[in-house]
């Protein structure tokens, strides 16, 4: 039998717990006059980010920043069609990457007694180092199962080897990928809303790679 090329398909996945919470929260304030709306937003926000800075200080905390500020004021109109006085606004958008659990509990209880806070986002990721290690070690298992599959495949033809021509990521080798994307961490979020005390519990992060491969078998 002459040479045959055999295309396949390598799947691997892997689940890791959690380790950072990159949580963002809003700090809205308004009212008729302008500068004790300000203020106020002023304050809370400090308020806020004193409890951050000392979650940094005590290594729950790896970063957090204050990057965005908005002031405005609309004219909002009642039942009848009447423009109303006008209402000022103002927000402090802040955000967090916690890295531990259980501080992350006790500070999203502590900034939602406030009716001027609210928590927008608490999305669970993996630190870039233990990402950039499981991505490596499940890519290379997606290339090893393409390996064994293309040896299957050679031993019920008769043929005793093979030898890669190709490997890519799915999709490059012009077949249709059945995932998204080649190597996807799935990541799970965790609701903060409800009430005033938060028991959050770290999700499992899947990450998939999917690889495609052409081996030629003699």
């Amino acid at each position: 039998m002459s040479d045959v090329v055999i295309t396949v398909r390598g799947e691997s996945n892997a689940r890791v717990r959690a380790e950072e919470a990159a949580v963002r929260v809003t700090v809205s304030t308004d009212g008729p006059a302008r500068g004790p709306v300000v203020e106020r937003a002023q304050e809370r926000a400090a308020s806020v980010q004193d409890g951050l800075v000392a979650h940094l200080r005590s290594g729950e905390v790896s970063e957090w920043s204050s990057a965005r500020v908005s002031v405005w004021s609309d004219r909002p109109w009642n039942n009848e069609g009447a423009q109303l006085p006008l209402v000022h606004h103002a927000s402090v958008e802040l955000s967090a990457t916690f890295t531990d659990a259980g501080a992350l509990s006790w500070w999203l209880g502590d900034v939602a007694e406030s009716d001027d806070v609210q928590v927008t986002a608490v999305e669970w990721r993996l630190s870039p180092a233990t990402r950039a290690r499981v991505e490596r070690e499940v890519a290379a298992e997606a290339v090893h199962v393409a390996v064994e599959r293309a040896a299957a495949y050679a031993d019920a033809l008769g043929l005793s080897s093979v030898a890669a021509v190709e490997i890519a990521d799915a999709g490059l080798l012009g077949i249709r990928p059945e995932h998204p994307s080649p190597l996807a961490p799935r990541l799970m979020a965790a609701s903060a809303g409800g009430g005033p005390s938060f028991s959050l519990q770290p999700p499992e992060i899947e990450v998939t790679s999917v690889v495609e491969g052409r081996f030629r078998a003699e």
